[in-house]
């Protein structure tokens, strides 16, 4: 039987992961016919919870029992989330074991209203990492100032880590650094450091809408047709140009002679995983970043009609490597136009804090309102 395409980036060195979980993802069926494809794991995150938790009637029952057993808001999110996390991981523990630890990974956000507490999130990552009770789950952390410092310490913990929300190569280069001074602080513990493993997720189409409506606006009061011409060349390249020099970076900084000695313990590079692959741009490619992102020891994780889409008309070659003299030229266009990617980038770090924090709250309202639903019906039934 022919190879799927994602089967064949995995060859090439690349894997899939799914951006996406779901009690009715897992009960149909459809999560393990896309594992029998070739998908090697999975991202979660509080939007997408709160999606499948509001959008649906999959958890209702399970709702209804925890409000009956005097469980709050957050101790019902906390279990829902825990269950669907543990059974995926059960659904792709064949995936890890059979890569070596290398994929079959699911990861959940911790508490994103921590995300200026360190030490809280260091403890409610400990929480999480004992009470999953899984090898193959990752803790996703956002690569932030305080987040830099969970990621050290949770990794000297042993305990695997995506770090999330990370848009710059100074915020890549900043995790990449916690990552290894965490397997040195491991090193010191244990002489095994194999079984710790890290990915350091990179958003991408957000990059390339935020240049792009500036790119529209300098074009639609642009007189010079030659540099209007240039301003609309420009369009939906921003993006891939970040992620070339973040992955140059990653391969500098991971042959290192630093890293060479961990990986005499069995230490493993933190590969780039690259998030926020679906097309937003109805004008490009909805395979625009998978395409545009294959590359060795990298992730990509998608939207499942991204994926769907990709295993329909995806062809599998290397868009990224060491030479990064057209990402940089590209970049380069963009200043003289007055166009800063790196303060985009903080800008949208921010933005992103904030919106996976309201998207948080959103999620326990999600919760509330069901047990509001629940209530209500229970009073219907008792006038009856």
């Amino acid at each position: 039987m022919a190879k799927t395409t994602i089967e064949q980036l995995a060859e090439f060195g690349q894997s899939v992961w799914l951006d996406n979980i779901s009690r009715g993802l897992i009960e149909s069926g459809r999560l393990k016919e896309m594992i029998s494809l070739g998908l090697r794991g999975v991202t979660s995150n509080p939007t997408i919870f709160d999606k499948a938790i509001s959008q649906s009637s999959d958890y209702d029952q399970k709702i209804a029992w925890l409000r009956q057993a005097g469980k709050p808001a957050f101790e019902i999110y906390d279990e829902l989330t825990v269950a669907d996390i543990q059974e995926t991981a059960d659904m792709f523990k064949p995936v890890y074991e059979k890569t070596r630890g290398l994929d079959g990974y699911v990861s959940l956000e911790v508490n994103p209203r921590l995300a200026s507490l360190g030490a809280e999130t260091i403890q409610e990552a400990e929480r999480l990492h004992k009470k999953l009770n899984r090898a193959n789950v990752m803790l996703k952390i956002p690569a932030t100032e305080e987040g830099f410092i969970a990621i050290e310490e949770l990794i000297s913990r042993g305990i695997s880590i995506n770090a999330t929300l990370m848009f710059s190569l100074e915020q890549y280069t900043k995790t990449a650094e916690a990552f290894i001074r965490g397997l040195k602080r491991l090193s010191s513990k244990t002489g095994d450091l194999s079984r710790t493993r890290s990915v350091a997720s990179v958003f991408v189409s957000r990059i390339d809408t935020a240049v792009d409506n500036i790119l529209e606006d300098l074009s639609g009061k642009e007189r010079d047709p030659a540099l209007k011409n240039e301003l609309q060349a420009l369009k939906g390249k921003a993006a891939a140009a970040n992620v070339a020099l973040i992955y140059q970076r990653s391969r500098e900084i991971f042959s290192r002679d630093e890293f060479r000695l961990l990986k005499k313990s069995g230490a493993n590079i933190q590969r780039p995983l690259w998030a926020s692959t679906g097309t937003k741009n109805p004008a490009y490619s909805n395979i625009k970043y998978i395409e545009e992102l294959i590359a060795g020891d990298t992730v990509n994780t998608a939207p499942e009609n991204t994926l769907e889409a990709f295993l329909a008309k995806g062809e599998v070659k290397e868009a990224l490597s060491d030479d990064i003299n057209g990402a940089q030229d590209i970049l380069a266009r963009l200043e003289r136009f007055g166009i800063e990617v790196d303060a985009i980038c903080q800008k949208l770090l921010k933005d992103g804090i904030i919106l996976f924090e309201n998207s948080f709250d959103s999620l326990l309202k999600s919760i509330e309102n069901k047990i509001s639903t629940i209530k209500d019906k229970e009073s219907v039934k008792c006038a009856h």
